[in-house]
């Protein structure tokens, strides 16, 4: 099957715009990238209208079965409306020109079999099943009256564990249930209960326990991290990603730049929970608000002063936690940090590809996988016209148009 794209821009991070370009694609590949490609016969022949064409992104920390986390709805709903929900979640981030994610809790293996198998449109999925989770830590979800409000159903391992025997069992039992990635809960958050972001949780040699035992099967372990401790202790033990990094700071940039540590700091969730707020009937709502006041206060300039001490930084949102579709908004904040719009639309697209360990992902590239969206406008003269979904044309994944 060919699709033969034409009258496009085509853009690629760090490179000059290729004008009125033709691009041919066969099964899932970008075969051709030309100015005078002959359409051949049988051929499906796309007008681009001489809009802009560049790679699908990479969400780098999504929950795509999430609807806010809020335990009240997860007692009250059936089991089934967990799953259910990633339908239309996954609609909104493909119309948000996300046609991969790194999903960092809740997704199962038959979200990503779903998706495989073409039984509705869907982001691909790098998968991390549950995150590990200490005893009263961040994700423990065992509220002060004794009810467990994490979700359990057979095939979905819990996250608690404590103590090195325990966190490798349950590093294994994670990987069993498919996960392509270890994720580790080693600090407080903002919305479970009882804890919060400053402080580290598990110790240094459950930690490298995991990261040992995640090695073994040549997987990467990612990092829940606010607290700067935490990330020391992460960093020491092997991780390869720290997620959020609120009160990271110099000195800790610059031990991750030379340990090839990455950094995904969601800038967006913070700001939008603390411009949106929480639910009325939710009873811990001034406590969450109250964490998210000083948070949103430093995040965003140690973000700052990572960029500047030249952390890899990849985009990543925290969909789930905040409502889908708003994904790549999360690259204004990145140019509020610093980064030019290059760096930003690399950091979710080859950037994050090459984290991934995806070769022939993240540029219009021959020889490269068609994940492709098509935009009205230019994003590297304003890379905010991407955070309207409405300038993002067309969407392709495997060089199937998923959205038009």
């Amino acid at each position: 099957m060919q699709t033969l794209i034409e009258n496009v821009n085509v853009i690629n991070p760090f490179e000059e715009i290729k004008t009125h370009q033709k691009v041919l694609i066969e099964n899932n590949l970008i075969k051709e990238i030309s100015s005078s490609i002959n359409a051949r016969d049988n051929v499906r022949v796309i007008d681009g209208e001489d809009n802009y064409l560049l790679s699908g992104f990479i969400d780098c920390h999504t929950h795509i079965f999430a609807k806010g986390f809020h335990k009240e709805e997860n007692m009250a709903n059936p089991l089934g409306i967990h799953f259910y929900n990633a339908v239309p979640h996954s609609k909104q981030t493909i119309n948000a020109g996300v046609t991969s994610i790194r999903d960092c809790g809740s997704a199962d293996l038959s979200f990503k079999l779903a998706q495989q198998r073409k039984l509705f449109i869907a982001p691909k999925v790098y998968l991390s099943i549950t995150p590990l989770v200490m005893t009263g830590g961040h994700f423990d979800l065992l509220l002060p009256s004794g009810f467990d409000m994490e979700i359990m159903y057979p095939g979905f391992p819990k996250g608690r564990c404590d103590g090195i025997e325990e966190v490798l069992k349950k590093t294994r039992e994670v990987k069993r249930a498919g996960a392509d990635f270890i994720k580790v809960m080693c600090s407080g958050g903002v919305l479970t209960t009882n804890t919060s972001p400053e402080f580290a949780q598990f110790n240094k040699k459950e930690l490298k326990t995991i990261v040992c035992e995640a090695c073994a099967n040549d997987m990467k372990v990612s990092a829940h991290c606010h607290s700067l401790k935490g990330m020391n202790n992460c960093i020491d033990a092997g991780f390869s990603s720290i997620e959020h990094g609120t009160f990271i700071d110099k000195k800790t940039a610059c031990k991750m730049v030379k340990k090839n540590v990455s950094l995904v700091p969601t800038l967006l969730v913070h700001q939008f929970l603390y411009n949106s707020g929480f639910p009325a009937w939710d009873n811990y709502a001034a406590e969450k608000t109250a964490k998210l006041k000083e948070i949103v206060k430093v995040h965003k300039e140690n973000i700052a002063v990572a960029y500047e001490q030249g952390v890899n930084i990849l985009m990543g949102t925290d969909s789930g936690v905040i409502p889908h579709g708003h994904n790549l908004e999360e690259l204004v904040h990145l140019t509020d940090i610093g980064m030019s719009e290059n760096e930003a639309i690399a950091s979710g697209t080859i950037k994050a590809a090459e984290f991934l360990g995806q070769d022939n992902l993240g540029l219009v590239k021959e020889n490269y996988i068609a994940d492709l969206i098509l935009v009205n406008s230019n994003p590297l003269e304003d890379v905010s016209i991407l955070s309207d979904n409405d300038n993002i044309l067309k969407v392709f994944q495997d060089g199937i148009e998923v959205k038009n």
